[in-house]
């Protein structure tokens, strides 16, 4: 340990101790962690809708909604996809509209400054597809200036372009709902209209900008003129299909997929087709929406969520915000912060045996997925293994996931250690079967690529297809080093790829967390696990792009922007879990230089009493350049991690 680091050791010990109490009394009884999921207003408002549109919104959730939104709400009277970013059109929109739902009057201060920036920046006409479609359910729009999406699609096979596996999961199932959506065309009736949102300029479609996406516009003008007179034995063999492949991937939860997108859709979509309220698939859809609802409150959370074991009340997320509000989480990631959590307080020095590690142990073995799911669709001989994201998702186990469990697993001693072996084959096998061409992996689908279905004129919001990424890949390589298996083909390939996509100036995009910091402090100790020396360039230029983008007080931070705009790639204010991420890479590099003490004295400084971290900003990415995650477990996790590896020596590495 360098004389830097051996200056802060003493303080730095006491921070990690401090931070590991923290993390203990997250724990629920029944062995997980999960932090809340923040994300943007547009989950609350569309609750609102939904709820509207299936008659069901009731008066005290409706204002407990809005006082969220409304305190969610910037000075210049914008919502924006994440903390400290620029007022976003399509979500002011929707933030307006809710609280008009919720009794807000346009005479008001705050909603005069929310619907001039909806004129300024073009009004309603400019809003994205996805809003269009909210609108015109309400009559607020109309179906003819919504992009066709016709049923169809689901008779498709799989090898004919544009069918509905050529699309990422969490699309396909938005899509799937979606098109029975708009085979109805319903106009839901509304006590207001939103006059006062309109621009200048009348809508004009979006112009293509490539050769596909012009062959693409004139396929959507022949759909459109079929949707006026349809087949009427293919509608109906399509609808029946549709409704059926809805119904099939309801998670046990009462979710699809576990995600807000295509729950809300295919709840729409089953009630317009003629389910009841009272349907068990209805019933549970909507009781599980009410599962993934966090209610503010002092320092307790209201128990357990739908699907969870049952658990007494347990202290509020680090960063929970004190309010009357209550807010609609996303997705729920349990089995992720589970894992994380597992690994950080090993690296911590926590043995194998500690009660909290073996209850985490017991309840990520009973998670494992049994059963195949549209990932088999590539993959058709594949039998299945891994584990998902949430409490309730067998339909889509993810690459992501699966490593990091595996990687728990490891750390811990249950008391069937074949058990957990079996697991791990099991895991290592549907991992490596689930490697793209190429080498790499994306995180729910193999090969799932075909670029062609980014330019519809219907998606014009949100990636919808599941490329190999660095990040995801580099977790799969550092599963594969650590069970000793550097060496395999699979491993060995999949090193080569990593090294070849690494950035000109020596770092690495982040498919799933905010950016370049987070692809970076994935990548290079996965690279060092599976045998790449410190010596070598690619490590090298990783190592001196981190102390090129540290902040002067010792953090490091990245903006959601830096999707957008080279000039924030590295550049930000300095979050807890992006300086972990780095200093996690410095770490695995054999750092032991004053960046990585600087980096250290940053989380030293900024720690809260409470043993956590503040960090308002969104470091987690869903879509990039479009949609931005808080994961409030984090700040805490990820400090814990790199903490515990600068303070116990220096990596391990795999032949």
């Amino acid at each position: 340990m360098s004389s830097q680091i051996a200056q802060t050791v003493s303080e730095a010990q006491v921070t990690l101790e401090r931070a590991c109490e923290r993390l203990l009394s997250l724990q629920d009884q029944s062995g997980w962690w999960k932090g809340e999921l923040q994300t943007n207003v547009t989950m609350d408002a569309e609750d609102m809708l939904l709820r509207e549109f299936l008659g069901i919104r009731g008066a005290e959730e409706t204002e407990r909604s809005a006082a969220w939104i409304r305190s969610q709400q910037r000075a210049d009277g914008t919502w924006a996809n994440f903390h400290g970013g620029p007022g976003e059109l399509s979500t002011t929109i929707e933030a307006y509209w809710a609280l008009r739902l919720a009794g807000d009057e346009p005479e008001q201060e705050h909603m005069r400054a929310a619907a001039g920036f909806i004129r300024e920046q073009g009004g309603i006409e400019r809003a994205r597809v996805f809003t269009h479609v909210w609108l015109a359910l309400f009559g607020l729009w109309s179906w003819e200036q919504v992009p066709a999406l016709p049923p169809e699609i689901v008779l498709l096979p799989s090898w004919v372009a544009l069918n509905i596996y050529d699309f990422a999961c969490w699309a396909r199932q938005t899509i799937v709902a979606l098109s029975l959506v708009m085979v109805h065309r319903p106009r839901r009736a509304l006590p207001f209209t939103l006059e006062e949102l309109h621009g200048a300029q009348p809508w004009q479609p979006t112009p293509p900008t490539s050769a596909r996406g012009r062959w693409l516009v004139r396929l959507d003008r022949v759909l459109r003129a079929y949707e006026r007179r349809p087949v009427r034995l293919l509608r109906r063999l399509a609808m029946g299909r549709a409704e059926r492949w809805i119904v099939s991937r309801q998670e046990a939860d009462g979710s699809w997929g576990g995600i807000q997108p295509p729950w809300v859709y295919s709840l729409m979509a089953l009630r317009l087709n003629g389910y009841p309220l009272e349907h068990p698939v209805m019933r549970r859809g909507i009781e599980g929406l009410d599962g993934f609802m966090v209610e503010d409150c002092d320092d307790q959370l209201k128990g357990p969520p739908a699907g969870a074991p049952a658990g007494a009340g347990r202290p509020s997320p680090p960063g929970c915000v004190p309010s009357i509000g209550r807010r609609l989480e996303a997705c729920q990631s349990p089995v992720w912060d589970t894992a994380l959590t597992v690994v950080a307080l090993s690296d911590a020095g926590m043995p194998g045996d500690h009660p909290a590690l073996v209850r985490a142990g017991e309840w990520l073995l009973g998670e494992e997925v049994g059963v195949p799911g549209d990932w088999r669709v590539a993959r058709p001989q594949l039998r299945p293994g891994g584990w998902a994201f949430e409490f309730a998702n067998h339909n889509y186990p993810d690459v992501d996931d699966t490593a990091e469990v595996v990687l728990a697993l490891r750390r811990v001693r249950l008391e069937s250690p074949a058990r957990v072996e079996q697991a791990i084959e099991r895991a290592v096998r549907w991992t490596k079967g689930m490697q793209s061409s190429g080498g790499a992996w994306g995180a729910f689908d193999a090969d799932n690529t075909r670029a062609l279905v980014r330019e519809l004129p219907f998606l014009d919001f949100g990636e919808v297809i599941d490329e190999p990424s660095a990040d995801v890949t580099a977790h799969a390589v550092e599963m594969l080093a650590a069970l000793g298996r550097a060496r395999d083909p699979e491993c060995l390939e999949a090193v080569r790829w990593l090294i070849d996509r690494q950035e000109p100036g020596g770092s690495w995009f982040g498919r799933w967390g905010v950016n370049h910091i987070y692809g970076t402090g994935a990548v290079v100790p996965a690279l060092i696990a599976a045998g790449v020396a410190p010596s070598e360039p690619c490590i090298k230029r990783a190592v001196g792009w981190l102390e090129e983008h540290q902040n002067g007080d010792g953090g490091w931070g990245e903006d959601p922007r830096s999707y957008d705009h080279v000039e924030w790639i590295g550049r930000g204010a300095g979050t807890a879990s992006q300086t972990a991420w780095a200093l996690l890479a410095l770490h695995a590099a054999g750092e032991s230089s004053d960046t990585l003490a600087r980096g250290v004295q940053w989380l030293v400084d900024t720690q809260r009493e409470d043993g956590s971290w503040d960090e308002p900003q969104y470091t987690g990415t869903g879509f990039p350049s479009d949609y931005y995650i808080n994961y409030h477990l984090y700040r805490l996790v990820f400090p814990v991690m790199a903490l515990g590896r600068c303070l116990t020596g220096p990596p391990t590495r795999h032949a």
